[in-house]
């Protein structure tokens, strides 16, 4: 039975509203659009609560709280006015996701949408098949979401990517910083394409030694090695029917990278000792610190195993490039370690103006040490800028101080200042690394050994070090 949409005139900006227990739907444009009808009746046989409004405007903040969904016809509004607003409004209702409604000639501006946050967006003229399965994707996401934070405008464009490639088995490659948060975006494209009852099996390339290696992923039969007492099935195995994340893939040893490249390529696995072949049914997720391209050019991973991992690639930017994602993080880790205490409130401003102004050169992975050292060291109800304990870190990333030299003495205020400057490329050089001291030295154009001799004399000179 469809339910009763109660309507009101348009003239008098009045809404159209379904009473079921699902969260509303907003609709913002004006009935003339193509496609209005089909799309409000669509969402009316899918029982889905429907708000319609002409304008961001005529919506009431009660109303952000409950929606979880937006359509946006873009036609009637102008180009300023619509990104200004849309953008805006995501701003400030960061849980619900926009999806434009636009016709064939409108999509450019549906692409300068995606870039402002948007999630997706739908071609008119579609069908109610359509509008089902963007309702069933869009529950997908948000079930998916649960354990991944992403307000800013960029993480949204990321999650919207991952819903794309999900829905195929291909390779997926993620990159990114360490601490960025790669295996949490592997979780979510598992969770969002299998759902929570298919398996989902991580491996850590660079935390197991070789030889050990080959037997966890790929299994061995008894008596295979000495040792082997048991048939043992390996990590591919486990993940038939769901997802294999090989984490820190640029850490894998070169032999062991042909043999993965002929299982991508054979979509079958053998056994170590053993002569039969095992289909396989696994989404294959990569992902890894470094830059593969380089790797590839240094000789220490194979051109062609790039190129069948990087069929679909995700990048996950650094935490200082997302400054929006920062306080929701934070707030997410007060809720995980400490449920009894009040998220939104616990910050003090002076603590959140702290966390927006630091760089966060460990990501995500620093912020969330950073909020569970504050709750369990604070000094009073609230966290304060000092509970934090980011000033130490602050001084590491400052500019080296000046040595000190006798007045009139030119020449040596000279050579002084040049090696202040030195000592502050490296630091700055290692920074870019993020702590890799091996690229960091290739790229000042120096062994690693050498460049553990100047960081001894840096130290030697009284120079912190940062806690690369």
């Amino acid at each position: 039975m469809r339910p009763v949409i109660n309507s009101y005139s348009h003239t008098t900006s009045a809404l159209f509203e379904t009473r079921t227990e699902q969260p509303p739907v907003i609709v913002v444009g004006h009935p003339d659009n193509k496609g209005y009808s089909i799309l409000v009746d669509s969402l009316s046989e899918q029982r889905c609560p429907v708000i319609c409004v002409e304008s961001y405007t005529q919506l009431h903040a009660h109303v952000f709280n409950q929606a979880p969904l937006v359509f946006v016809f873009v036609s009637g509004f102008s180009v300023q006015l619509l990104n200004a607003e849309t953008e805006n409004f995501i701003r400030h209702a960061r849980h619900i996701s926009v999806v434009p409604v636009v016709e064939y000639a409108e999509q450019e501006r549906a692409t300068a949408l995606l870039e402002r946050g948007c999630v997706d967006y739908l071609l008119a003229p579609f069908s109610a098949t359509q509008i089902k399965a963007l309702l069933q994707r869009h529950a997908a996401a948000a079930t998916a979401q649960e354990s991944f934070v992403s307000c800013s405008a960029a993480g949204r464009r990321l999650l919207a990517m991952a819903q794309r490639v999900a829905v195929t088995r291909a390779p997926i490659l993620i990159t990114g910083e360490t601490g960025t948060g790669k295996e949490m975006m592997a979780r979510y494209i598992h969770r969002f394409a299998s759902g929570d009852n298919a398996p989902f099996v991580a491996v850590n390339c660079a935390a197991i030694p070789e030889q050990m290696l080959e037997s966890l992923l790929f299994g061995h039969e008894r008596g295979a090695f000495t040792g082997a007492v048991t048939a043992q099935c390996g990590k591919f195995e486990m993940a038939n029917g769901g997802t294999l994340l090989l984490d820190e893939i640029g850490e894998l040893p070169l032999g062991l990278q042909a043999k993965l490249l002929r299982v991508l390529q054979e979509q079958k696995v053998e056994r170590l000792g053993g002569h039969k072949e095992i289909a396989l049914d696994v989404r294959i997720i990569a992902a890894t610190n470094r830059d593969l391209s380089e790797e590839v050019a240094q000789g220490r991973f194979r051109a062609d195993l790039m190129f069948r991992l990087d069929v679909l690639p995700l990048h996950i930017s650094p935490l200082r490039e997302r400054q929006d994602d920062v306080l929701a993080l934070a707030r997410r880790f007060i809720r995980r370690y400490a449920p009894q205490e009040d998220a939104d409130g616990l910050l003090t401003e002076q603590a959140c103006q702290a966390l927006l102004q630091h760089d966060w050169p460990g990501n995500v992975r620093e912020l969330e040490n950073t909020l569970q050292r504050a709750l369990i060291l604070r000094k009073g109800l609230f966290i304060q800028p000092q509970d934090l304990g980011l000033a130490a870190t602050a001084a590491c990333a400052s500019p080296l101080p000046l040595l000190e030299v006798e007045p009139g003495d030119g020449k040596a205020a000279l050579r002084a200042t040049g090696k202040w400057a030195e000592y502050q490329h490296v630091l700055d050089t290692i920074r870019k690394f993020d702590g890799h001291k091996s690229k960091a030295a290739h790229s000042l154009g120096m062994t690693p050994r050498a460049l553990r001799y100047r960081l001894s004399a840096m130290r030697e000179q009284g120079i912190s070090m940062p806690a690369f």
